[in-house]
């Protein structure tokens, strides 16, 4: 399916905010890519692939979104097997109770850390391909495309040999149909497994063998509650399978050797929801698709960074209001650009202070790091002493909220952020501990022989007290 209309004007628009070799890359895949590679595409995949920085792509990808050339999908994985256990087009749709893997036979809470991709598929509009109508797809292509995720290796090797050696058989369903599968069962680790209602049944085979016709009647449904693992004797099966859903089902009955678990035991990187909520593009540019006001989605891990700005009101006393905006204005343009190179967003300016939050801490004390010697070039600059700047650093668990129509953080780990860079009254940079026990963070002090100063905190309205670290 290459049907294409002529995109060129809306890469033209695209130059306005993207780099030239971003566009051109994306421009090539979609003009020569395969089907498959159009539909959930990995970006930091792409981004390696192509040789680009994974920023840029990632931004790149958000405003081609934008402009309608793809269609973003935030897609709920089992951390067992990488399926795709739900597809939802907005964060705002994603559900609080629990979400099952049938083939896993697990249920998880959606994860925005590790469990929450975003992924992108070509618009209909642009390029249509299989993934549009995926119950045309064959069952194999249907698995790798729909099923499971852009997190999953697909060794080719491995699938071939699970679908031409491990497959005893399959079946394609309408609605109402019923198919009857006759099967020789080996002495093995059975499931029947149907990915578009993500249904699965197990069936340990052991025992003695047996010449008799086993029998088994199975369903499937919209709805797939896990079921007991069922036994049955090596010999032959007489397997029925009814479709009761509302669409297409392909059922399969895999043997559980070594092609099944090498397969689900190779992942690679995914652009996690974690990700994109701290991805400065993604907060400019899809402001009303963050969360909706009621939700609450736990992050296990987040940086948050906050900066203030020394003896602002006393500056404005001393130099004046025009030159002392001037001189704030810049401070905020230096760490604003900063936040976003380092990979990091600005939640909020509050004053003269700003909050921001990163993935990774490393990324929160590369910024700090560079936001000091940005201040020194700009007072060097100005010929002033004026731009001195706090910054405290803190990483732990936190909620993402919606407050004042906007997206926020909240939780212990925010106030401690805020009240660590109280400590400081120079320009001086405060960690916690929580912070400077990464490795990657002890890499960096080590690498710029920065020896921190321990200390223990009392902070304002927290029990007990927080062991800092002081970069002077």
């Amino acid at each position: 399916m290459k049907a294409m209309t002529d995109v060129r004007p809306l890469y033209t628009v695209l130059r306005q905010t993207t780099e030239a070799p971003v566009v051109d890359a994306i421009a090539h895949l979609i003009a020569d890519g395969a089907d498959s590679e159009l539909n959930r595409i990995n970006v930091l995949e792409f981004a390696t692939r192509t040789g680009l920085d994974e920023e840029k792509v990632i931004s790149g990808f958000l405003h081609a979104a934008q402009l309608g050339l793809f269609d973003m999908s935030w897609n709920v994985l089992c951390p067992g097997c990488s399926g795709v256990l739900d597809s939802h087009p907005s964060l705002k749709a994603l559900r609080h109770d629990e979400y099952t893997c049938a083939l896993c036979a697990k249920a998880y809470e959606a994860s925005v850390d590790d469990q929450v991709e975003a992924a992108f598929t070509v618009s209909p509009g642009i390029r249509r391909i299989g993934a549009h109508d995926p119950d045309s797809l064959p069952l194999w292509d249907y698995t790798r495309q729909m099923f499971w995720s852009s997190g999953i290796e697909l060794d080719e090797d491995v699938l071939a040999r699970l679908s031409d050696q491990d497959t005893l058989g399959a079946a394609a369903l309408q609605p109402g149909e019923t198919a009857e599968l006759s099967i020789a069962l080996p002495s093995e680790f059975i499931i029947v497994f149907e990915p578009v209602t993500h249904s699965a049944q197990f069936i340990d085979v052991a025992g003695e063998p047996t010449d008799e016709v086993q029998s088994l009647a199975l369903s499937f449904e919209r709805q797939h509650p896990l079921t007991p693992t069922l036994s049955l004797r090596p010999g032959p099966l007489k397997l029925s399978l009814t479709n009761h859903a509302d669409k297409r089902v392909i059922p399969a009955v895999w043997v559980a050797a070594d092609a099944l678990h090498t397969l689900l035991g190779k992942r690679k990187p995914i652009l996690t929801a974690k990700r994109m909520l701290t991805n400065q593009t993604f907060r400019d540019v899809f402001k009303a698709d963050n969360l909706s006001p009621d939700q609450r989605l736990k992050i296990t891990s987040l940086t948050f960074l906050f900066t203030d700005l020394k003896g602002s009101t006393a500056l404005y006393q001393r130099v004046g209001d025009l030159k002392a905006f001037d001189l704030v204005r810049a401070h905020f343009r230096a760490l604003l650009e900063i936040i976003a190179a380092e990979k990091g967003a600005v939640v909020k300016t509050i004053g003269d202070a700003v909050m921001a939050t990163f993935n990774r801490p490393e990324d929160a004390l590369a910024a700090a790091l560079r936001m000091r010697e940005a201040m020194d070039a700009l007072n060097e600059e100005r010929g002033t002493r004026d731009l001195v700047v706090k910054i405290g650093i803190h990483e732990g668990p936190c909620l993402a909220v919606m407050l004042n129509e906007r997206q926020d953080y909240f939780g212990q780990t925010v106030n401690i952020a805020a009240r660590v860079l109280g400590l400081a009254t120079t320009q001086a940079i405060h960690l916690t501990g929580a912070v400077i026990d990464t490795p990657a963070v002890t890499a960096m002090l080590d690498r710029e022989a920065i020896a921190p100063i321990e200390k223990h905190a009392a902070l304002r309205g927290i029990a007990d007290k927080v062991l800092v670290y002081e970069i002077p």
